[in-house]
């Protein structure tokens, strides 16, 4: 089960890569944002099927994957571009982190 979330983290670091280099590449106009884009999300969809494969349950893992890769491109977002999050973006990342760990805490896998 460890090689199952060791993917489901590539999955989610690709996934981030690719959303953040999605924005640097200016509409597909960058070449080499867009080469991290294409690569970053091919990388993330086979890490995700691969964790899948290994005993992830769908549920959960997407519900990690997705939750996980919200708040840390929203956190990216203000260091990398500068970009605003009140006190009810900030709100939301917590809910999304507590949603993911409660979660996990009620998956039934072993």
């Amino acid at each position: 089960m460890v090689v199952a979330y060791l993917l489901l983290a590539l999955a989610i670091v690709s996934e981030v890569v690719g959303t953040l280099a999605l924005k640097m590449s200016d509409g597909f106009t960058k070449v080499i944002p867009t080469i991290f884009v294409v690569v970053g999300y091919l990388s993330a969809f086979a890490s995700l099927g691969l964790g899948l494969s290994k005993g992830l349950s769908m549920g959960v893992a997407y519900g990690i994957w997705a939750g996980a890769g919200t708040a840390l491109v929203a956190i990216m977002g203000i260091f990398l571009f500068k970009e605003n999050l009140n006190v009810w973006g900030f709100l939301g990342i917590a809910l999304i982190i507590v949603g993911v760990v409660l979660l996990e805490m009620g998956s039934s896998h072993g």
